[in-house]
């Protein structure tokens, strides 16, 4: 069966509705547009942030973006670009982004399975006028890349598995549920918001000490 409903692209416009809850606002990574000035003063506060296209999907355009000890790095997939300088740094990496207009996110420590990073995908649709959840699952990134998409190369796992190999115990169904009860909330928000909407797929993260993080919604998830 062909689902449908509502498209929203714009990743900016999405995180903005949830923002605005506090709910949900203390579980998204500090978001910016994307500006030269953005750039440096979030490296600044975080050592890391990835930047990526407001509209696309499928990790696509996405660069993660580190300092440390005065040295920036890029990555683009797997290549690595070293500067010792921002401004060095910043016109390679102006050079690299696809044209369009980005976002700057805070970067997330993910917890790990062997080393890769995972993250969740959360999808839920809507039918008969409710929302049902049609599946929890991880995706646990390419070895040597930090992007999960299963398009560039990641490993889909059952949720629950992905959770008890890489999280300790107690913490597999409390981090399920809590998961499940942000997609819920989120749901909500973005329908009233943006009404039409037939099918949303939150893509979660998990950091190292256990918290969880959404990272963007889309709204025609594969």
């Amino acid at each position: 069966m062909q689902l449908t409903g509502r498209q929203l692209a714009n990743k900016w416009l999405k995180t903005e509705v949830l923002l605005q809850d506090s709910r949900i606002a203390a579980h998204i990574p500090q978001t910016k547009m994307y500006t030269a000035a953005n750039l440096e003063k979030m490296l600044q506060r975080f050592g890391m942030v990835v930047i990526k296209p407001i509209r696309g999907g499928g990790g696509y355009g996405v660069i993660r973006v580190k300092l440390s000890a005065g040295i920036y790095t890029f990555t683009n997939l797997q290549k690595n670009h070293i500067y010792r300088s921002y401004n060095l740094m910043i016109k390679a990496l102006n050079k690299v982004k696809v044209n369009r207009p980005y976002i700057i996110q805070q970067g997330i420590h993910l917890s790990t399975i062997g080393g890769r990073p995972l993250d969740y995908r959360v999808k839920v649709v809507k039918e008969n006028g409710v929302w049902e959840t049609r599946a929890v699952v991880g995706r646990l990134a390419r070895p040597g890349l930090f992007v999960t998409n299963l398009c560039k190369g990641g490993t889909m796992l059952q949720g629950r598995t992905a959770l008890q190999q890489s999280l300790p115990k107690h913490m597999v169904q409390k981090k399920r549920t809590e998961m499940r009860n942000l997609t819920r909330i989120c749901t909500g928000l973005l329908e009233n918001k943006f009404p039409g909407l037939g099918q949303l797929g939150f893509d979660y993260g998990i950091d190292r000490k256990g918290r969880v993080w959404i990272f963007e919604v889309n709204t025609r998830p594969q």
